[in-house]
């Protein structure tokens, strides 16, 4: 069952616009699988952590992840690791996990934590202070620092734009180097990051540092096998926009939420008062309990990857359904995490439904995925809820965070739903 949409353009326009009601509707109306029309393409919706869950873990091999993003954005972020299957996928990403490895982490965090505090030194207390571009710039610099051993100055509002170019540029239907539009401006973007990335290559591989780049250079496989140029770039590009993206929106959203909710902002900022230390380190995570529930609830109510895309290889079924070979998939995670079978209230914020009491993630494996699942589950998911703790710890040491009475952020879409109005929040200082 399905809804082919408007003549043409089909539900393309509403996917984009607000592609959480479009999935709603879709579930309401038809169960966990219907399609519909998008970017001229029929596609299978899947919602609800039953569907996720045959999709995600592809147990049959049925779907490719490779074939559903390539049609999205594909062009630019050509060679990563999401967009790879089965044995290539697995090659690759045996190689990236030595950059993720628990010592890796923690001397990510002795990078991090700096790039935090001197990012923090420049904001200014006050009113309707703009606090996601504020959080993307410092995300940058801690993307810089932590993966690239550098700090850019100069170039640094450059690849902030091509990040952004390259993240937006495959949503749009106007899917041509039309000369000014955003599919345009993203392969020149891709262009761009590739030959910075190139440059750096000859002296990363020579280097003994331990950034992210100069481990993807020298990382080898069981049998000694090394990523090439060619493959360090494509991996750099991709990892980068990923950390730099995705921790952006989880980082805002998590100050949005507190800032609405001063109950739960003064009950994370004590937990942060008594360890007694203005960097935590990386043992300092586990006593952060009322932390890690907001950053889990925010994660639900706004996952900073909305739908993970996938493509049927041959006749399937999802949750009974038929899907013909070829068909589109796009996978509702951002839906699924509001379904009110699922969870109390789905549109309400309460960190507490992730207690041991209540638990309600544990009702289902798939009922909570926001770093996705299966072989496809991100490889940079701790670093993303270290690296996003870190910065909450030092700015709600500094700050007092507010916002004007019946605030609400006007949201548009990226990877997934971000305040495109800035999020203006009242920094008060402590």
């Amino acid at each position: 069952m399905g809804d082919p949409g408007l003549p043409v353009l089909g539900s393309s326009l509403p996917a984009v616009a607000d592609g959480l009601k479009l999935a709603r509707r879709g579930y309401e109306r038809f169960g966990a699988v219907s399609w519909a029309n998008v970017f001229t393409m029929k596609a299978a919706f899947v919602v609800g952590p039953d569907a996720l869950e045959t999709v995600l873990t592809n147990r049959d091999k049925a779907f490719s992840s490779h074939d559903g993003w390539e049609m999205l954005i594909g062009p630019f972020f050509e060679g990563g690791v999401m967009l790879m299957d089965f044995d290539e996928h697995l090659h690759h990403r045996r190689i990236m996990q030595q950059a993720f490895r628990h010592e890796r982490l923690v001397s990510y965090l002795d990078l991090l934590n700096p790039a935090v505090s001197q990012g923090l030194d420049s904001w200014r207390a006050g009113s309707a202070f703009p606090v996601f571009p504020a959080l993307k710039q410092l995300t940058l610099d801690i993307a810089t620092r932590v993966f690239m051993g550098a700090e850019l100055d100069a170039e640094a509002d450059q690849v902030n734009t091509d990040f952004i170019n390259l993240v937006r540029g495959g949503q749009t239907a106007i899917r041509a180097e039309v000369p000014g539009g955003r599919w345009h401006r993203g392969m020149q973007s891709r262009r761009r990051m590739e030959d910075f990335f190139l440059r750096q290559i000859p002296t990363k591989r020579a280097s003994d540092e331990d950034d992210l780049f100069s481990v993807l250079c020298r990382a080898e496989s069981e049998d000694g096998v090394r990523f090439s140029d060619r493959e360090v770039v494509n991996h750099m590009i991709f990892t980068m926009m990923a950390a730099h993206d995705t921790s952006t929106i989880t980082a805002a959203m998590m100050c949005f939420f507190l800032a609405k909710h001063p109950e739960w902002q003064q009950r994370v900022r004590e937990e942060s008062l008594a360890l007694g230390k203005p960097e935590i380190s990386f043992d300092d995570l586990e006593a952060l309990t009322s932390m890690d529930l907001v950053f889990r609830e925010v994660l639900r109510m706004n996952p900073p990857v909305a739908i993970a895309a996938r493509k049927a290889l041959e006749d399937t079924e999802i949750c009974g359904h038929h899907v013909p070979a070829g068909t589109p998939i796009h996978v509702g995670i951002y839906a699924s995490h509001r379904l009110e079978a699922f969870w109390h209230d789905p549109d309400v914020f309460d960190p507490e439904r992730f207690t041991p009491d209540r638990a309600e993630d544990k009702a289902h494996k798939y009922s909570w995925a926001p770093f996705g699942g299966g072989a496809h589950k991100c490889i940079g998911m701790h670093f993303g809820g270290m690296e996003v703790k870190a910065i909450l710890h030092q700015l709600l040491l500094r700050y007092e965070l507010q916002i004007a009475p019946g605030y609400e952020p006007f949201m548009d879409t990226a990877t997934g739903p971000f305040p495109a109005d800035g999020l203006p929040i009242d920094l008060l200082p402590r």
